[in-house]
């Protein structure tokens, strides 16, 4: 790792990436979204929160589809999707990664036959009916969904009820289950009427995953940095729904930049690592 690069340099080699997502999505009319600390450093910082090393967007599954195909059509060669549906043991959300770089995690370092390069998370948006019952029932196969993935990165239980979990998982068929929850997660994509936006394939709790349909409906043009990303019409309403007051900055000790992998190189591949760790 080049001990000169800062959270800066990741940012903007991210900014790199994301202006390709970008560029791709407005060439195929496909629509996203930035959300999440994406949205609220737009709207607060003009660009990354200072001390912020990722970049978010949503996406549906239908609108995802269509970027997939579009990826494959344009075969860049700097960038590749990294999804559960190829990535053996991967569980979580997709990623567009850019070759070339190096972002090792902690909890990924072992998977040696993964990409590691610097990437944006694309986060897929489901729908879920307004029943409270279903949307308990895919909240809580969301939740299974997002423990089997820690499990699979030798993530540590925090809580004595999440190492019982964690120990229960050893004994089921969670592949199988994960599969199962994934069916019912997506299951609703092509409902037009009394649904809400969801995305709980994450630590967020019920509320904080769970959106109005009018926040990801109406995507408008949002500066960020030295670029122009698509964002909701309702992104102050979205942010203060999600964050309360979020204009309030966090404590100076929130505040501390730092990169959040254990060896991060914006000019090197990742395989020049691989084999040292």
């Amino acid at each position: 790792m080049n001990q000169q690069q800062s959270v800066r340099d990741v940012q903007m080699k991210i900014l790199d990436i994301m202006k390709f997502i970008d560029n791709v999505c407005r060439k195929n009319g496909i629509v996203y979204f930035i959300m999440g600390g994406t949205a609220l450093g737009a709207v607060r910082h003009g660009g990354f929160i200072p001390w912020d090393d990722d970049l978010d967007i949503f996406m549906t599954p239908t609108e995802y589809a269509k970027f997939k195909h579009a990826m494959e059509k344009e075969a860049h060669p700097d960038f590749v999707i990294q999804e559960w549906r190829t990535t053996d043991k991967y569980l979580e959300y997709a990623k567009v990664r850019m070759n070339g770089t190096t972002f090792i995690e902690e909890s990924l370092k072992d998977r040696k036959n993964m990409h590691h390069g610097i990437y944006v998370d694309i986060m897929m948006l489901h729908k879920v009916p307004t029943n409270k019952l279903m949307q308990k029932i895919v909240y809580l196969e969301s939740k299974f969904v997002t423990l089997y993935g820690l499990s699979l990165h030798d993530w540590k239980p925090k809580t004595t009820s999440q190492k019982i979990i964690l120990n229960t998982l050893k004994i089921l068929p969670c592949n199988f289950i994960a599969r199962k929850c994934y069916q019912r997660i997506y299951k609703y994509e092509n409902q037009n009427d009394k649904f809400m936006y969801c995305y709980w394939i994450t630590p967020a709790k019920f509320r904080a995953g769970l959106f109005e349909p009018k926040f990801f409906t109406e995507p408008v043009d949002i500066p960020f940095e030295d670029t122009i990303l698509l964002g909701s019409k309702y992104i102050k309403e979205y942010l203060t729904y999600r964050y309360g007051n979020y204009m309030k900055l966090p404590s100076e000790e929130q505040q501390k930049a730092a990169v959040h992998a254990m060896i991060y190189d914006t000019e090197k591949d990742y395989k020049e690592y691989l084999n040292r760790i």
